[in-house]
């Protein structure tokens, strides 16, 4: 049985992935055929565990090759928590692709954080709609991560270390690093954003 862990990313999908290495009867891999096309973007070996974010944009292609034939992971994380990670994260990747490739035509003032929570919304309906009608589906919330894993872990009928496994979630793996702006540059940014609002303060003076 293959197991596809479907999420919208920086919600612990790198973290969930360490812990299954220590799954004896599966393979598990992240992100390990986002160079693939055609048929081969979607070809995983048989007892294979995948998480991979942009398979959110190929789930007709999962439906017609795995279908009910596959379990169906839904990990998740605070929304809050995963917009405010994208926001810092906004120029490459996938947000960038979902800024400029998806919504093209935003103003030049837009606001990031709300671009990122809106992208976050966008896959988790996604993600919902695919599992509307899935047979074998696990929700997992990475705050619960002790408990649902072990959910996850029998619901697949893993073999392996699970004491191990649990014990990755004690690491964030992946964290987005923490910025730190000189005073000068705070300084700057703070005008910014002030001489951007100012505008609408001289209209409603």
């Amino acid at each position: 049985m293959n197991v596809f862990v479907l999420n919208s990313g920086r919600c612990g999908s790198t973290t969930f992935i360490k812990a299954c290495g220590h799954i004896t009867n599966y393979t598990s891999s992240h992100e390990s055929l986002v160079n693939g096309i055609g048929d081969g973007r979607v070809a995983y070996p048989l007892n294979h565990i995948e998480a991979d974010n942009r398979l959110c944009w190929f789930l007709g292609r999962l439906d017609v090759k795995y279908g009910q034939k596959a379990a169906y992971v839904h990990l998740t994380r605070s929304r809050d928590a995963v917009a405010k990670s994208f926001s810092k994260r906004f120029d490459r990747g996938i947000m960038k692709a979902y800024a400029q490739g998806l919504l093209t035509r935003l103003p030049t003032d837009f606001d990031r954080l709300q671009v990122a929570e809106d992208y976050c919304r966008t896959i988790d309906e996604n993600i919902k709609l695919f599992l509307r009608d899935k047979h074998q589906v696990i929700h997992f919330r990475l705050e619960n991560a002790n408990e649902d894993f072990r959910t996850f872990w029998n619901e697949i009928g893993a073999e392996g270390d699970l004491h191990a496994a649990l014990k990755e979630f004690d690491t964030a793996h992946n964290a987005t690093p923490i910025v730190r702006h000189s005073l000068l540059k705070r300084g700057v940014m703070k005008i910014n954003r002030i001489w951007k609002k100012l505008p609408a303060f001289i209209s409603e003076a």
